[in-house]
């Protein structure tokens, strides 16, 4: 499950790569590469719901198998389309628009069917294994990416479907039988249930908003393209800064494996999101390509504790016949977090410049966290993160 995982990982940073850099080649223009994340966070907004239900009641191997086919498949098409020497940005649009409807299905069918292959007293250090690799896959991707972009060209689109078809064969031989839930249909009632149960939960809502805010206002990765042009570095030069945030947090999620963080997680979660923001505000200053790398380390180490902790409250707070409806409530934060924060990214940069935009974008994430803090004391507080039998 977890290569299955990291593979599919690897196959869409190492796509998101080639396509943010032929998209900044064509046209330059911040805005560009603000569609890109927008075309992709759309589709996940707007059927998350409906695809947590559908992990909740169906066979959760089973819709995996299916988007790591359509990944792949995607993967091709835009291939086909690079090689066809079309000039608009369009067509890429609307296969990154499929591709998030793909991720909008993939991503809670995948978490929901984690805590089931897991003992749950080793659940915390499993989450900091699978975060470990996840990151090592975030590292791997961009360089990678970069690298092929830069030596293969359009051909960089292959290596992402040949990657996509290792997860699938991967899925297929996970014989554990998943969960399923109660209801036999979908209504209302049930579509709604991962809302109201994050709503009422104020530690889920409070984790989860936390991580939405904090990331889209100081998530600045979309600007990297702009930042590598005016560094002088080509498409690998891009891979390499993309992967450093990636670098900063395997290691963050290393040591977590190696030592879980057994005490005081909320404080932890609340002090290292305040970093990510001083960083990004820092990052926004920085003239030199070793001193951004050097930030971006520490965005993505500071990011990877958020991650841990938000990502083992989620499932020790939540019953397994609601994971996947909780799960797809969390991917539409994420998502905007990531996808529709590149859009803001974009948008923000196109108005004020790339460094104005991630200037304003850092001091936002440290008054988020400020502002939470004082929303949700019982994420303030919040101490273990053991996962209950």
């Amino acid at each position: 499950m977890l290569l299955a995982r990291v593979a599919t990982m690897v196959a869409l940073q190492v796509q998101g790569v080639a396509v943010a850099w032929h998209v900044v080649q064509r046209t330059g223009r911040a805005l560009d590469l603000g569609w890109v994340g927008l075309a992709q966070f759309l589709p996940a907004a707007g059927l998350s719901l409906f695809a947590g239900h559908v992990a909740d009641r169906y066979d959760r191997r089973a819709i995996l198998r299916v988007t790591y086919v359509a990944f792949g498949l995607l993967a091709l098409l835009l291939f086909a389309y690079a090689r066809s020497g079309g000039t608009s940005n369009a067509p890429i649009y609307g296969l990154l628009l499929l591709v998030g409807t793909t991720r909008a299905f993939a991503q809670p069918a995948g978490s929901a069917l984690a805590p089931e292959l897991v003992p749950p007293q080793l659940f915390s250090n499993a989450v900091a294994w699978s975060s470990s690799f996840w990151q090592m896959s975030s590292i791997v991707g961009p360089a990678v990416g970069g690298a092929l972009t830069a030596v293969m060209g359009d051909f960089v689109y292959l290596v992402a479907a040949v990657l996509c078809a290792v997860s699938y064969a991967v899925v297929r031989g996970i014989e554990t039988v998943p969960a399923r839930m109660r209801e036999t249909r979908i209504t209302r009632e049930t579509l709604f249930a991962g809302v109201r149960y994050v709503w009422k939960k104020k530690l889920l809502l409070g984790a989860i908003s936390l991580d939405l805010f904090a990331v889209l206002l100081g998530g600045a990765v979309a600007l990297l393209p702009l930042y590598a042009k005016e560094f002088g570095a080509d498409a690998a030069g891009l891979g390499v800064l993309r992967a450093a945030p990636g670098v900063g947090a395997a290691l963050v999620a290393a040591l977590f494996a190696w030592r879980p963080l057994k005490r005081n997680a909320g404080f932890w979660m609340f002090l290292c999101v305040f970093v990510f923001g001083l960083a990004t505000i820092g990052f926004s200053y920085s003239r030199g390509i070793l001193l951004t790398m050097a930030l971006l380390f520490v965005t993505g180490a500071a990011d990877m504790v958020s991650v841990v902790v938000r990502q083992t409250l989620l499932q020790k707070e939540t019953p397994p016949e609601m994971r996947g409806r909780v799960s797809a409530v969390n991917s539409v934060f994420v998502g905007a977090s990531n996808e529709l924060g590149e859009f803001e990214s974009g948008a923000t940069a196109q108005w004020l410049g790339h460094r104005a935009a991630t200037l304003v974008g850092g001091v936002g994430t440290c008054a988020v966290v400020v502002l939470w803090a004082a929303l949700f004391p019982d994420l303030r507080r919040a101490d273990r993160l053991d996962l209950n039998p």
